[in-house]
C-alpha cells in the first residue's frame, strides 16, 4: 500500500468519497459545518455536489484526500474555523480569539478500514492548514473510550486517534453524537 495524501483538487476524487451512489439524494457532503443551516436544508440532490464543485473551482480550501496506488481511498475536512458553522457553534466553545483551522470530518471508504488511513489523514489535514497559515487546528472528535462507535457516526474522529497526532484536550463541549460526548482537541502550529 502506497498512501499519499493531498489537498482536495480534483471533483471527481472528492465525489468518489462524498458523494451519494444515486445523484438525487440528499447525502451531507461535508456541508452541514460548512455552509449555513438554512443554505444546507436548502441544498437537494444534486444542487449538494453542484455547490461543492463551484467551491472546489474557487479556490476554498475543502479538505484533503488520501489516494491508495492513485485511487481516493480517504477524505479530512480541514478549513478556517471562521469559514464553517463551528465559528457560530454554541456547543463547541471558542478556546482563544486565534484563527484556528477546523477538522471536523475523517473517512475512509469500506474496504479500506483498519490500515492507519485515519492517522494518515489527520496529519495531512495538519500539513495541509499550517502550509496555509493555520496558527493551530481544532478538531471535535468523540471520546468514547473504550466503547465501540458506529463507524457512520464517527466521522469526527475519535480522541485516541487526535492524541496520537500531537493535539491535546482543549475544553469539553456540551455537544454529544451517537451517545458520546464530544472534545475540543487542539493542536498549535506556531
Amino acid at each position: 500500500m502506497t498512501v499519499e495524501v493531498r489537498p482536495a483538487s480534483e471533483f471527481e476524487d472528492v465525489r468518489a468519497l462524498l458523494g451519494p451512489k444515486s445523484p438525487q439524494a440528499n447525502v451531507c457532503w461535508c456541508l452541514s459545518y460548512r455552509v449555513p443551516s438554512k443554505l444546507n436544508r436548502e441544498l437537494r440532490g444534486p444542487a449538494r455536489g453542484e455547490y461543492v464543485a463551484g467551491l472546489l473551482h474557487s479556490g476554498t480550501p475543502l479538505g484533503v484526500l488520501a489516494y491508495d496506488d492513485g485511487e481516493p481511498v480517504g477524505w479530512a475536512a480541514v478549513a478556517p474555523r471562521a469559514d464553517t458553522s463551528f465559528a457560530r457553534n454554541r456547543k463547541i466553545p471558542h478556546v482563544d480569539d486565534l484563527p484556528v483551522w477546523s477538522l471536523w470530518c475523517v473517512r475512509v471508504r469500506p474496504g479500506h478500514r483498519g490500515k492507519g488511513l485515519s492517522h494518515a489523514l489527520i496529519a495531512g489535514a495538519v500539513r495541509y492548514a499550517r502550509a496555509q497559515g493555520a496558527p493551530a487546528v481544532e478538531a471535535y472528535p468523540l471520546d468514547n473510550g473504550d466503547a465501540r462507535v458506529d463507524l457512520t457516526m464517527a466521522y469526527p474522529g475519535l480522541r485516541r486517534n487526535f492524541e496520537r497526532a500531537g493535539f491535546t484536550h482543549a475544553a469539553d463541549t456540551t455537544s454529544v453524537l451517537s451517545g458520546h460526548p464530544r472534545v475540543l482537541m487542539r493542536l498549535d502550529l506556531r
